[in-house]
């Protein structure tokens, strides 16, 4: 059984994940495909200005990877403190 503690530690934890995923999720989305898309589309990639492909493409691939990064964490987070469901 599940400690008020560990419970707590779970969720510090939980909270520190999703800071970080949202961060980067703001970065690409706002910072990429947005404010820096002037300076990006100086660089080209697979034929496309880059911040184009961010606009465009990047950043859905972006937001898919961050999920399964997510689920893996989280995984591994329910598995430390034995809250994995069965």
């Amino acid at each position: 059984m599940a400690t008020k503690e560990n419970l707590e530690a779970y969720w510090k934890t939980n909270l520190k994940y999703l800071a970080i995923l949202l961060s980067i999720w703001f970065v690409v989305s706002y910072g990429f495909g947005i404010l820096l898309v002037d300076a990006l589309d100086n660089i080209h990639f697979f034929g496309f200005k880059l911040g184009f492909w961010f606009a465009q493409q990047g950043s859905e691939i972006i937001f898919v990877i961050l999920i399964f990064v997510y689920v893996s964490w989280m995984n591994k987070l329910d598995a430390k403190y034995g809250v994995a469901e069965e």
